[in-house]
């Protein structure tokens, strides 16, 4: 989840019987912690665990790209929606940025504003409850040194109204400063304003040496965050997602569902409007269809959701956390439908067989998140 390619361009189960996904399950709460604690993953080589999937907040408060340039307050009651129901089905991480619904991006409200709202008002309710949060510095042109990146970090503490976040994120190299920039990050961690730091979208080199450059300083680097899902492989072509593997790197993926497109949701006759449109054109879509039809074959053999195969594709890749956005309640209770089960061996080599040729159009250069 995500902001403009700037430097390019200048879960609660409750004792007793419940269904989930059709299944009937007892559990008493203890079992259910227990439960939720087994499902969570190490970030990398830090002490930081969080859940397998996490919950990409780009979209909320955005008006320059998602939304149809439109933000109220039944899109932020949605959002909400979508935050407790990630919330109750285990989903606890939750991403943003500085960036996102800000005035930079042509935004409405700031998304990391929204979900310290989110937070509060749900620990308002049950001051217990689990939330980590990973947000993102910008890289602009303006930003020099380490300190613009702790000063930068407490802002965004102020808007989500926390004293610390779990990660934090360098959220695209700068065009200068990147040196000062993992100082800065470095700093944030002795300072005990994170838990964890990572990059997003940084390529092999850079990436091995900000791990570098934290391993001096006895920091491990704990993701990167990287656009990743079935038709877009970029990190296994490029050495990425190699070099995340064997540096002990989380690769955390945004756009895990192609912002959409391999729900199924979107057709030929269909597109998506706004500047997606540009990039997942009629052709694209048309050429998509065998590969969605097969998704869909494979779904109800298990009795899953398009949505649920693809984020399931991208965990059966390892060492990778996918981060689908949502919008609303729906959408958010879908996501946990993609745990707790895996494809076979034959299924993941087919589908990667099927999406091999099918690259979105000018995507990595029109988006940088």
């Amino acid at each position: 989840m995500a902001a403009m390619n700037v430097t390019s361009a200048c879960f609660y189960l409750g004792s007793g019987m419940r269904s989930v996904h059709g299944v009937k399950v007892f559990a008493s709460e203890n079992l259910a912690v227990s439960k939720i604690e087994e499902d969570k993953v190490k970030l990398g080589g830090s002490d930081l665990k969080v859940s397998r999937l996490g919950l990409g907040a780009w979209s909320w408060g955005d008006t320059g790209y998602w939304n149809n340039s439109e933000w109220d307050d039944t899109k932020t009651k949605a959002a909400k929606s979508a935050f407790d129901v990630s919330i109750d089905g285990g989903i606890t991480l939750f991403d943003t940025a500085e960036v996102y619904g800000s005035w930079l991006l042509n935004g409405a409200v700031n998304s990391e504003t929204l979900l310290g709202s989110f937070i509060k008002e749900r620990k308002q309710k049950d001051s217990e409850v689990e939330v980590a949060v990973a947000t993102k510095f910008a890289a602009l042109p303006w930003r020099l040194g380490r300190q613009s990146v702790v000063r930068a970090l407490k802002d965004s503490l102020s808007r989500l109204g926390l004293s610390s976040v779990e990660l934090y994120q360098l959220h695209w190299p700068g065009i200068w400063g990147n040196e000062g920039y993992i100082d800065g990050i470095g700093d944030a961690v002795e300072q005990g304003l994170v838990k964890a730091v990572g990059v997003s979208n940084y390529d092999e080199s850079r990436l091995r040496n900000a791990y570098k450059k934290l391993k001096e300083r006895g920091i491990p680097l704990a993701a990167n965050q990287v656009n990743y899902s079935l038709i877009y492989r970029e990190p296994e072509e490029n050495g990425v997602k190699a070099a995340c593997d064997e540096l002990g790197i989380t690769l955390i993926a945004y756009s895990p569902m192609a912002q959409g497109v391999l729900t199924g949701k979107y057709t030929p006759e269909n597109p998506p409007s706004g500047p997606r449109g540009k990039i997942y054109t009629p052709e694209f879509l048309t050429r998509l269809q065998p590969l969605l039809k097969r998704i869909q074959g494979i779904g109800q053999s298990y009795s899953k959701t398009n949505t649920q195969v693809i984020l399931n594709w991208l965990l059966a890749q390892e060492n990778v956390l996918p981060i689908p956005g949502a919008k609303n309640a729906q959408q958010a209770e879908e996501f946990a439908g993609a745990l707790g089960w895996r494809l076979s061996s034959e299924e993941i080599d087919e589908l990667r067989s099927l999406a091999k040729d099918i690259i979105p159009l000018g995507f990595a250069q029109t988006i940088g998140k």
